[in-house]
Parts: structure tokens; C-alpha cells; sequence
């Protein structure tokens, strides 16, 4: 009660949250980073009315990985998880009616692209994506297999921890914010550089999903709790703009 007297129902973005554009141990960002001062462009009428995103754009099995890739009969082979949260503003409401995009590499962690270099095996039943709308309450789900680690050209021998990408849209394709979650206990997550950007362990914190004993199923499935602010001073790192959505 008393923040929201204090900043009279909003809270300010941290933007200072957000890793710096130029960060040269992670490899990519040296010619990714602007060379100029940013400009921030008024979006169009169309680009914040539309498209709507509606219950009618998700398939029967958009939201589990597991098998809407694999042939009749089959499933992707792998460790079997449950990955769910809620998205909230930054005074903790529900955001209901977000379509939440997600994929990420297979067991092995290999991803199913023509430009792939790592040589693990692909999964024929695996095609590594999904996605979801929001329910009234924020809340998502999706069943998938835990990804493995994988090797990349970023140094000598850096590994990407596993972990799943995340794309959140409000209702216009103009609003649109990219994201990561990793996995609690992860060795690799120190280790990697481009976890090294973030700028405190808050930042990191909020994008490690803890193992949530409380929604695995016996015998089946483990499950990991993702939830994502999308502004103010509790905002999940977003990899695409310092604004948020």
C-alpha cells in the first residue's frame, strides 16, 4: 500500500537493470552494440490495435513439446518436464491474453535449424517449439524435455547452460519482448558469458526457474516455476529493449 502512495500506482522502470549493448566477452555484441545514441520511434495506430491474439491461433498441442512434433505413436526422447508461471505487471497483476512463444534445443542441445554446427543427434520427434496464451489469472503451461547444454563459437570452450527462450507478446505484434530462463542448479549458468552481462544477482535470479516439487507428476514428469514481470524495478531481463512491453 504504501508504494503504491508513493509513486502513485506506478512503479518506474530500473532501466539500468538492462546489461549494457557493449559487453566483449560475449562475442556477438561487439558489432551487435549501436555506435550511436539510441532513437525512439511513436508507434503506429495499427502497430498497438492489432492483431488481436485469440484462443483460435493455438493448435490442440501447441503447448506440449512433447509430442507435437512426433510421429503417431511416438514422443521426443528426454528428461520429461512441466514449465509453468504466470506474466505480471510491475505491481504483481496478472497479464492475461499474452501469447507466449517458446523453443529451445533438443536433450542432446541441438536445435532443429539448417545453420546448426554442433553435431549431437537431432530427435525426429522433436521439433522444438510451442506456444500459449495467457489464462485470466496470467497463468501458462507446457510440457517439454529438459534441454541439454551446447557447445558455441563465443571462445575456446564455452558452453550455453540449458535453457528455454521465451517470446511474450501483448496484443500487437509491435509489442513483443524476448527472454531466456535457465534452470536452478545449473553448473554451466556462472560460466556462461552471456549470463556475465547481467548486473546483479537479482537480474540472474529472475531468470532461473526453481524445480517446483509441488506440480511434478509421479512416475512421468518434474516441474520448474517461470514467472515474468514485464516492467518496473522487479522486471525480468529482456533481451531486446530496455522500454519493456
Amino acid at each position: 500500500m504504501s508504494l503504491i502512495k508513493q509513486t502513485g500506482g506506478f512503479v518506474r522502470r530500473d532501466r539500468d537493470q538492462q546489461p549494457d549493448a557493449y559487453t566483449p566477452a560475449y562475442k556477438t555484441s561487439v558489432k551487435r552494440s549501436p555506435t550511436a545514441a539510441l532513437l525512439s520511434f511513436p508507434t503506429t495506430l495499427s502497430e498497438e490495435t492489432s492483431p488481436v491474439f485469440g484462443q483460435g491461433l493455438i493448435g490442440e498441442l501447441d503447448n506440449d513439446l512433447i509430442v507435437n512434433f512426433a510421429q503417431p505413436g511416438e514422443t521426443a526422447i528426454g528428461p520429461r518436464i512441466i514449465v509453468h508461471g504466470r506474466v505480471l505487471d510491475e505491481m504483481g497483476r496478472s497479464v492475461p491474453g499474452a501469447l507466449l512463444e517458446f523453443w529451445q534445443a533438443n536433450a542432446g542441445g541441438r536445435y532443429r535449424h539448417k545453420k546448426e554446427a554442433y553435431q549431437a543427434a537431432l530427435d525426429p520427434n522433436f521439433g522444438g517449439c510451442g506456444r500459449t496464451i495467457t489464462g485470466e489469472d496470467g497463468s501458462y503451461e507446457f510440457r517439454t524435455i529438459q534441454p541439454g547444454p551446447y557447445p558455441w563459437p563465443n571462445g575456446p570452450n564455452d558452453w550455453r547452460p540449458a535453457h528455454i527462450h521465451f517470446s511474450v507478446f501483448g496484443h500487437g505484434f509491435a509489442q513483443r519482448l524476448i527472454t531466456q530462463m535457465y534452470f536452478e542448479g545449473d553448473p554451466l549458468i556462472p560460466l556462461c558469458p552471456i549470463v556475465g552481462v547481467l548486473k546483479s544477482q537479482e537480474a540472474l535470479d529472475a531468470l532461473v526457474a526453481p524445480l517446483d516439487m509441488q506440480r511434478t507428476v509421479p512416475m512421468d514428469s518434474r516441474a520448474y516455476k517461470f514467472d515474468i514481470v514485464l516492467r518496473g524495478r522487479r522486471q525480468t531481463y529482456f533481451e531486446n529493449r530496455k522500454e519493456g512491453l
